[in-house]
Parts: structure tokens; C-alpha cells; sequence
């Protein structure tokens, strides 16, 4: 049952993780709201009940960001997540809508939603917005919500349930597939991640982690293997989504993919994605202890104000073309190669800059993972 993912599957892998495994999905987090307020949840808390979407790492504030994202990591489709996109169902709809306008109907999109915001009405509108697949989060305390199910396969889509391992619910997890078997087209079970967040109470209720580098829940992976045996008496294609999966493969995989968009030409683009440039920092914002924060608050017009002159002297005493030098507004700060950073460092400290090498991730965000000051 293990593949070449580092998964396990018996049965065809859904359409919507044959986008995935291969990083090839743009996320989008529609809103962080949502009807349930669970005890494992791996929502960050700057996204955790608040109305806020995101396509990948970057913050949606008009359709443009939405569009830009899926251009610049080449994404054949779309994963829709929250929250719950149903808490925002408008926004979802213009959302489903907008993909499948600009970039055709075999742009894949599925959806992540719990069954307590679902009704006819709500399926019908998915449907006719051009959803291709939908994924049902059941609540295990609240089986009467479960009959819903059956409402989503009046229409002509995929239909699968997807739920988190929980250790201590083997006996529901049994009792959730033999209810669920002849009503679905697929079943996802998700290895129990531990989340960084204020959120998830895993570990005071007594879960462990497989070992001090991994989130994974110790005894999770387990339980999925144990699942998909007892479901083999079905004809029903099962899943089992390790950790593993998400880091090694599907985030690696829309890394690299991102990187190929994000790249500057002076850019060096290392085995994992990662980007490797020169970088020119203002002495008062550069990467420090709470360099996010400082980013957050700061007002970056005043550093593109005085960045600008530099950008304007440094571009004609080294005869840069306009792809070799590149004024970044996002983190004021000028980017330029690493080799002519390194060459000119004592340059650049002169006239009152700090020249760095910095390996950062391709995402919007810019995440930074190494920082080598030239000082």
C-alpha cells in the first residue's frame, strides 16, 4: 500500500491528490472562520477565526493576488481551505468562478468543508460554480450531522470524507467508514499533526509526538494502517496522508514550482527550491530579532524613499540591465547578485548599505532561512 509519495493508498489516489503530491495545487485560504472549534485544529493563530484569505503564503486583497499566485507557481488546480469556505460561501463561489474563467474548466478545484454549514442549496451552488470535487471534515461528536452526506451525491462530482487520525477514536473511525462507505467516492485519513498554535490542545490531553523533530502524533500512522485494513471489506478507495507526504513531497513539490516563477535572473535556485541572492539592506530594517514584526509595522514607503537614490547609483556605476538589479518593495530592500555582493561588499558598506547573502524561500512571504551578513 506504500508509494512513491510516502503515502498509502488502496484504490485510486483522488483526483484532488494527484494535483497535490506532486505540488502542482495552489492553497487557497478562503477565511478563517469557522462554525467548529476544534481541539486539534492546525490553523495559525494569525489566521484562527479571523476573516482573512490567503493563496499560498500571500495575502488576497483583490483578485489580482489570487491570479498572480496560480501564474507564478504554473498551479493546474486549486485546494479551497479554512476555517470553513462555507462560513464565506460567496466569496467562495466568486472565488471557484474567477479560476475557472481565467484558466479554464480542467483547472482542477476541491473543497474542505465540515457538514454543518451544508445544505441542498449551498451543494447546488458549488456545483454550478464549477466545483470539481468535495471533501466532507465529519465531526465524530455529532453524528446527526452525518445524513448530509447524501446530499452531495445528487450531483455529478467527487465526493470524499477526509478526517485526522485521533488516536483515542479508533472505535467511531470504524463506525464513521461503515456508514460512510456506499455514499462516498473516496476516504482521506490524515496522519495527527501537532500545531505551533494556541489552538490545539493535542498535547494536554495526552498525545506524543513520534520524536523531538517530528509534529506527527505517535501512534497516528498506526491507526491509519489499521483503518485501511478494516476498510478493505468496502470497495472504497482509502488514503492515508502521512506527515511525511506534506513535508517531503507536496510542500517540496509547490516549492520548487514556485521558485521557477519567483526567480530573479540573477537568482541561483538551490536542489530545494530555495532562492540564494544578494541582498542590500538600510542599516535601521535590516533582518534582526523580530525582523517580521518590525516589517508588519513599519512604514516601508519611507525605506522605498530612501533606497531609491542608492538603487538609481548602484544600477549605473556597476551598468546593471533592469533584470540584474531589482528594488523590493515588499521588504525594502535591494536585491542584486550574489557574486556582486560579495565582490563590492566593501562598496556597499561605504556608502551606508548592509550587504548580505540571504537563502529565502520563493513564496510570497519571502521567508528567510539563512542571512550572512558582509560586514
Amino acid at each position: 500500500m506504500l508509494n512513491k509519495h510516502h503515502s498509502y493508498n488502496q484504490g485510486p489516489l483522488p483526483k484532488g491528490c494527484q494535483y497535490c503530491v506532486i505540488g502542482s495545487k495552489l492553497v487557497v485560504f478562503i477565511t478563517g472562520v469557522c462554525p467548529r472549534s476544534c481541539n486539534f485544529c492546525p490553523v495559525s493563530d494569525e489566521k484562527y477565526q479571523q476573516d482573512k484569505t490567503f493563496a499560498n503564503e500571500r495575502q488576497v486583497k483583490t483578485d489580482k493576488d489570487l491570479i498572480k499566485e496560480a501564474k507564478l507557481m504554473q498551479a493546474k488546480g486549486a485546494g479551497i481551505t479554512g476555517g470553513d469556505p462555507l462560513s464565506r460561501l460567496d466569496r467562495t463561489i466568486k472565488t471557484i468562478k474567477l479560476f475557472k474563467e481565467k484558466f479554464g474548466h480542467k483547472f482542477h478545484i476541491h473543497l474542505y468543508t465540515s457538514l454543518n454549514l451544508v445544505n441542498e442549496e449551498t451543494l447546488k451552488k458549488l456545483h454550478e460554480a464549477g466545483l470539481d470535487e468535495i471533501r466532507f471534515h465529519l465531526d465524530l461528536e455529532r453524528k446527526d450531522l452525518w445524513e448530509r452526506l447524501k446530499l452531495a451525491k445528487k450531483f455529478s462530482w467527487d465526493v470524499g470524507v477526509e478526517v485526522p487520525l485521533l488516536i483515542d477514536k479508533k472505535n467511531i473511525l470504524e463506525e464513521m467508514i461503515d456508514f460512510i462507505h456506499d455514499k462516498i467516492d473516496f476516504v482521506n485519513l490524515n496522519e495527527l499533526e501537532v500545531a505551533d498554535n494556541n489552538q490545539s490542545k493535542l498535547l494536554e490531553s495526552g498525545a506524543e509526538t513520534k520524536d523531538q523533530l517530528s509534529y506527527a502524533v505517535k501512534g497516528s500512522l498506526e491507526l491509519g494502517l489499521e483503518l485501511m485494513e478494516y476498510a478493505k471489506k468496502y470497495d472504497l478507495p482509502v488514503h492515508l496522508c502521512t506527515a511525511k507526504l506534506k513535508d517531503a513531497t507536496q510542500l517540496s513539490e509547490r516549492i520548487k514550482r514556485e521558485a521557477e516563477g519567483m526567480k530573479k535572473s540573477f537568482d541561483i535556485v538551490d536542489e530545494e527550491g530555495m532562492l540564494i541572492r544578494g541582498a542590500l539592506y538600510h542599516y535601521h530594517l535590516k533582518p534582526d530579532f523580530g525582523y517580521r514584526e518590525k516589517l508588519s509595522k513599519v512604514d516601508k514607503e519611507i525605506y522605498i524613499k530612501k533606497l531609491e537614490p542608492f538603487y538609481a547609483r548602484i544600477k549605473k556605476k556597476f551598468k546593471l540591465n533592469d533584470d540584474e538589479i531589482f528594488l523590493d518593495k515588499e521588504k525594502p530592500r535591494i536585491l542584486i547578485s550574489k557574486k556582486l555582493v560579495k565582490k563590492k561588499k566593501s562598496y556597499f558598506l561605504e556608502i551606508g548599505l548592509i550587504p548580505a547573502i540571504v537563502i529565502e524561500y520563493p513564496t510570497a512571504d519571502q521567508l528567510e532561512i539563512e542571512v550572512e551578513f558582509l560586514e
